[in-house]
């Protein structure tokens, strides 16, 4: 599907400067062992030149174009291979080709793509095709046709172009329907926002999303919705809901070229530079990529001016932070976003260098397994951001998937417990903020490698007159939204916050493994 949304912005900082030429120079890498032999191949064989200099543009120019091409490049290597396989194999030295050697085809075209894209970006990193093909494995067996859809997960996949697969055209369509049935009435602006950018992603439009026989503007309702926002910050010097949606919404509107983006950002602005590092990493982040979209296409100088500076202070900030923190900035969660922004927005620090190989060893260390977390960091380890979501080439489907079809139904586990496997859990509930104040405390056993949440069942059967709980499911998992009958409001800014002793858990309690021993504390709490 051809886009009609209308062109968009080329990023430049400096106002005065002079158009860029149709095919800038970018820095160059060496390309993976192996690439150039397949580059000249294809050269051979007419179908295609890859240039490493970086300097032809065929198929477009920036990160878009640069994704494009490689998607080509890769296609046209499966297309040679598949004119080899044809020939009789008995006299190849190589290995035959069987259609059940596809995967070994699909890692080579991730490697190609990383290669190339590593070639032309605006940092010398690029994740190693081994991590991206089992994060994108993990994406898609984290499908599942009894949950809701997760359009971050949507989004990430057509960021690094795994887009050709079933279980992407079955997340589409439900992604379609749920927000046909939802988005009015029981979506908040973030998560609308969410999916006005899986649908720009997709080469969908977010103006007119027909399902189940009926139609919604999407684009409409979300600036209804961002509307609300902006009277409650106006009125209350809050959102109605958290800043992070706010910026959801701006960036979304941006990318859409709806209007109500240009005051949220100045917004945005002024929070960051009123509140600087006392805003959450992800917060910072996702506002920094609203404010670089705007600043893209905002004509006034004066609002230009205030986006550029509070950029400056964004990415100076985890800058810092990673120098300071050995590679970390903010937890190993937020770490996705942020590498989203450095990678996207170096113009904005410039001259200062971002060192992101120290930042991907830190990524590389962690064996990241939930699907959100998976979504937000795996566009930053190909040179992707979410500034990319409405300027992809989705004709140039590479079909870069590690799995043929969707996880569409819950699988059980492979591996067992032995039931004396157990460790004791220490869990309390505290409440000293609003209401009858309580304090409860006790023990449970559960297996080994239980989650947090097998803990708080274990204590609710123990005793269910006092640690009763209830959840809500959301895009990072099971979220606790009431215990002992005290529910979280939004209203009143209130969540139950989870600690490990003193520290909060930076995972969630269908992700968290509690360890022999460890008290536990959900503690209700002011956001």
């Amino acid at each position: 599907m051809v886009r009609s949304l209308g062109q968009k912005t080329t990023w430049s900082v400096d106002p005065e400067l002079s158009p860029k030429p149709p095919c800038p120079a970018r820095p160059t890498a060496a390309p993976a062992h192996g690439v150039v032999l397949e580059a000249e191949l294809l050269r051979n064989h007419g179908r295609y030149v890859v240039t490493h200099a970086g300097t032809e543009c065929q198929g477009g120019c920036g990160k878009a174009g640069d994704w494009r091409r490689a998607a080509e490049a890769a296609k046209s290597i499966e297309d040679v291979r598949r004119d080899e396989c044809s020939q009789d194999s008995d006299g190849l030295s190589g290995p035959a080709c069987p259609e059940d050697k596809r995967m070994l085809g699909v890692a080579f075209g991730i490697g190609v793509l990383l290669a190339l894209v590593g070639s032309t970006a605006a940092h010398s990193c690029v994740a190693p095709y081994q991590l991206v093909s089992k994060m994108l494995q993990r994406l898609e067996e984290s499908v599942k046709a009894d949950e809701l859809p997760n359009p971050s997960v949507l989004l990430a996949m057509n960021l690094v172009g795994a887009t050709g697969t079933e279980t992407n055209k079955w997340l589409l369509q439900q992604i379609q329907q749920e927000a046909v049935k939802r988005a009015q009435k029981d979506m908040t602006s973030g998560e609308v926002a969410l999916y006005v950018l899986a649908l720009l992603s997709s080469c969908q439009n977010p103006w007119h999303v027909h399902a189940l026989g009926q139609t919604i503007n999407l684009v409409q309702v979300l600036q209804e919705k961002t509307d609300e926002e902006m009277a409650s910050l106006d009125l209350e010097g809050v959102p109605k809901t958290t800043l992070y949606s706010v910026s959801l919404d701006a960036l979304a509107l941006c990318l859409a070229e709806a209007g109500g983006y240009q005051g949220a950002s100045v917004i945005l602005a002024k929070k960051v530079l009123t509140l600087g590092s006392q805003l959450s990493v992800d917060t910072r982040a996702m506002a920094a990529l609203a404010m670089a979209c705007t600043y893209g296409q905002t004509d006034l100088y004066d609002v230009q001016e205030l986006l550029q500076e509070a950029l400056w202070v964004v990415t100076n900030g985890f800058l810092d932070e990673q120098e300071k923190e050995g590679g970390m900035i903010g937890n190993i969660y937020s770490m996705g976003l942020a590498l989203q922004v450095l990678g996207a927005t170096s113009n904005f620090y410039f001259p200062r260098e971002w060192d992101c190989a120290q930042a991907f060893s830190v990524v590389y260390s962690h064996d990241y397994r939930q699907p959100m977390a998976i979504a937000q960091v795996l566009p930053a380890l190909v040179g992707m951001s979410y500034l990319e979501a409405a300027s992809l080439d989705c004709t140039a489907s590479t079909g870069a998937s590690p799995t043929l079809q969707p996880s569409l139904s819950p699988k059980p586990s492979t591996t067992t417990v032995p039931s004396e496997a157990t460790i004791t859990v220490h869990y309390s509930i505290i409440n000293k903020l609003q209401g009858r104040h309580f304090s409860y405390t006790t023990s449970v056993r559960v297996p080994v490698g239980s989650t947090l949440l097998k803990v708080l069942q274990a204590a609710e059967a123990k005793r269910p007159d006092i640690f009763s709980f209830e959840t809500e499911q959301t895009s990072w998992g099971p979220m606790v939204v009431s215990i002992h009958g005290l529910a979280a409001n939004p209203d009143d800014k209130t969540y139950w916050k989870f600690l490990s002793g003193s520290d909060a858990l930076q995972e969630g309690v269908g992700t968290y493994k509690p360890w022999n021993g460890e008290h536990i504390q959900a503690v209700f709490s002011l956001y």
